[in-house]
């Protein structure tokens, strides 16, 4: 069996002396990660390992969620940052399956239409929020369409 956490970045900074892949969270970003931590581990949905999108709004998420689910530091993969769906569905297959639950940090739209992809279900994921998603196989390699499992969902647009 694998799981799979999924995890859009939390709020970003809008501000056009930034680059897009620049942009630093917002200290409510920040906050709303440490909230959504809590809630993953309150859920025992803290996956072994997180991998995320190099951008510096994903980045600070993903640091923020392993220091506080004392997980070893993000593994960064270039290819989440702006991914379309079939870029996510490759990086997700090339996973190793020396590990049966992964968490990603990306991007919208990507990460919603994973969701709906895996799930067939049609979630707002607003920034911070948190999708879990089981499938009953053994190799990364053989997720595919409608073949998971929507276990827990969370997002910091909830009453905290």
């Amino acid at each position: 069996m694998k799981k799979l956490l999924l995890v859009r970045h939390a709020k970003a900074v809008h501000d056009d002396s930034y680059k897009d892949f620049e942009r630093p969270l917002k200290h409510s970003g920040m906050r709303d990660t440490t909230i959504m931590a809590e809630r993953i581990e309150s859920a025992g949905a803290v996956p072994q390992i997180l991998i995320t999108s190099p951008s510096l709004r994903t980045l600070a998420t993903a640091n923020i969620l392993s220091e506080h689910l004392s997980l070893h530091k993000p593994s960064e993969d270039s290819r989440i940052y702006d991914a379309s769906q079939q870029s996510l569905l490759y990086v997700i297959s090339e996973f190793s399956d020396n590990h049966n639950f992964i968490g990603l940090v990306g991007h919208n739209p990507g990460i919603a239409q994973l969701v709906h992809y895996f799930t067939g279900e049609i979630r707002e994921v607003s920034p911070g929020a948190a999708v879990l998603i089981r499938f009953e196989f053994d190799s990364w390699k053989e997720l595919t369409y409608d073949s998971g499992k929507l276990e827990w969902f969370s997002s910091p647009k909830e009453d905290h």
